[in-house]
């Protein structure tokens, strides 16, 4: 069997394994390799000191194991974008890749299907998947095979399929033969640039994690910073603001897989459960979730900033129980959030915590909370 036979083959297995597409690569030194290292430099990664782990390996995918010559990188489909079958107060503030099971389990049992079906036809085969993990600059790769081209919001963009996909890959020692990658797709759109609220795209192909709500809402850990607080907006994890308004996404062509449609479990997690969730629940409801990146904490305190966002003074009550709450953190943003939604419920309720409140920051935020509303909250009934 020549390599071309052997390609063709593989990526009839790729297919039959579960993926919406393959494409291949031979690895070699990254393409983007000097943008990624402008990246870091300029510490557009924000806290996530990962991402400059096993730089040489990330530069050179050659160094994950020795023989490594090739890449099958697959993709799977997790949003039509034609339907919104979400309802309530969270779920419109959820990325849509987070509404079902984690891709991450998902892709990486298919991709060790994968595997084992390839060393079974080739004796002596050495494979390695990978799935958004491991030192591995996974749209560089998938450029390289075909599979799309980045975006200026540095997404990966399919003609056919948008951008709502999740990337793996399968590292072999094969010999396969490689794809064209694709033309641009963006020409002279800015529409991502523009739409994006915090500014975390301050140029094309740029992200700064900085500015970016997945960041904030995902990544970090604590307390949000005080500015970046509104600019959240609904967001309660992730974003797809920048998906939203590309004109790829309108109409894909593929379907997205059942595994990513919104739980029937948490179907009806509303943001008031979420911030009133006990660790119990939280690892009930989303066991096999990725939201479960944020922790638990974490997804508490998102849902605070996002009811304060909201002005909606349905959400006092919830908020004036968190005052309570045993985490700093938690009592911390639903005293910003009491400030933002205003009224005479919130400005009493804040000013009770006040009185006993003794960790020193959280106080701090009451304080600020009450001192924006003296001058117009008062008085106003509600």
């Amino acid at each position: 069997m020549n390599s071309r036979q052997t390609t063709d083959l593989l990526k009839a297995l790729s297919l039959e394994a579960g993926f919406d597409r393959v494409g291949v690569v031979r690895l070699a030194l990254a393409a983007n390799g000097e943008s990624f290292e402008a990246w870091l430099e300029r510490g557009d990664h924000a806290a996530m000191s990962y991402m400059a782990g096993r730089l040489d390996v990330r530069l050179d995918p050659r160094r994950l194991f020795e023989g490594a010559r090739s890449a099958l990188c697959v993709a799977l489909q997790y949003h039509a974008a034609t339907t919104d079958d979400v309802a309530g107060d969270l779920w419109p503030g959820v990325a849509r890749y987070a509404h079902g099971r984690d891709y991450h389990n998902v892709m990486i049992k298919r991709l060790r299907k994968l595997a084992r079906r390839i060393e079974e036809a080739f004796p002596g085969t050495r494979t390695k998947p990978y799935v958004d993990t491991g030192p591995v600059l996974e749209r560089d790769l998938a450029t390289g095979a075909g599979l799309g081209i980045a975006g200026k919001n540095t997404m990966l963009l399919h003609p056919e399929a948008g951008s709502y996909f999740f990337l793996g890959e399968l590292i072999t020692s094969l010999e396969l033969e490689p794809e064209s990658p694709m033309a641009d797709l963006c020409g002279s759109c800015s529409l991502c640039l523009e739409a994006c609220p915090t500014d975390a795209l301050p140029e094309p192909f740029r992200l700064d994690a900085r500015r970016c709500i997945s960041y904030w809402t995902i990544e970090h850990r604590g307390a949000i910073p005080v500015e970046m607080r509104s600019e959240l907006g609904k967001w309660v994890f992730g974003c797809d603001i920048c998906q939203e308004v590309c004109p790829h996404n309108d109409r894909p062509l593929v379907a997205a897989d059942p595994a990513f449609a919104l739980a029937e479990h948490r179907r009806n997690l509303d943001l008031t459960a979420l911030l009133e969730l006990d660790e119990e629940g939280y690892q009930e409801l989303f066991q096999g979730s990725p939201m479960k990146r944020s922790r638990w904490e974490g997804l508490r305190r998102n849902a605070s900033v996002a009811m304060g966002n909201s002005g909606d003074r349905r959400y006092v009550e919830a908020l004036s129980r968190s005052l309570e709450d045993p985490d700093p953190v938690i009592r911390r943003h639903s005293a910003w959030a009491l400030g933002r939604i205003g009224g005479d419920r919130a400005f009493l309720r804040l000013a009770e915590a006040c009185s006993q409140e003794a960790d020193e920051e959280v106080l701090a935020e009451l304080e600020t909370a009450l001192a924006g509303q003296a001058g117009s909250a008062r008085g106003v009934n509600s």
